[in-house]
């Protein structure tokens, strides 16, 4: 009986994890994060993935292209959504570190590219996040709008440490 009850306890507790899993990109996304291995290539996919996620948010379809490689738009409740575009920010974020802390990773017209377009991100979407946390319904959603706003304010202070054009010896080792 013990260990019926425990097996029991088990399954409801591996169900209740597995419905509490969820990721944060799509399957096709992932793939398309998989593929960009140059940094300015894979932050415009990251960049691209949250801005499907605000259009889903502003009950707008996602443009997509015709070759249909993004895949269906993403699902989720507004909370779920609003984090997915605070983790996806901080994949950017992480993945440029990254390559910020290799030797000359700073320095490579690459990097200095992925910058200005994370950069260029985050300076559009503060204001839609400060709308969105206008119309927070919960403190879920609210919390994931000021983390995810915090990390534009983060990025968009660090671009100005960088080069506002890639160095001509980027350009010639690049």
């Amino acid at each position: 009986m013990r260990y019926i009850f425990l097996t029991v306890l088990i399954l409801i507790f591996s169900a209740f994890l597995n419905a509490q899993s969820r990721d944060y990109l799509t399957a096709d996304e992932i793939e398309l994060v998989r593929d960009a291995q140059q940094i300015d290539h894979r932050v415009g996919v990251l960049i691209r993935a949250a801005e499907r996620r605000i259009a889903v948010l502003n009950n707008a379809a996602p443009t997509e292209d015709s070759d249909g490689k993004w895949g269906e738009p993403p699902k989720g409740t507004r909370a779920q959504l609003l984090s997915d575009i605070h983790k996806i920010l901080q994949k950017a974020v992480d993945d440029v570190d990254d390559v910020a802390s290799r030797e000359e990773g700073t320095q490579s017209k690459f990097f200095i590219v992925a910058m200005h377009k994370l950069t260029a991100a985050a300076n559009k979407f503060q204001p839609l996040l400060k709308s969105f946390f206008d119309t927070a319904q919960d403190e879920r959603e609210k919390g994931a709008i000021l983390n995810a706003g915090d990390l534009c304010a983060q990025i968009i202070e660090a671009s100005s440490k960088v080069p506002k054009e890639v160095p001509k010896e980027a350009k010639k080792k690049n």
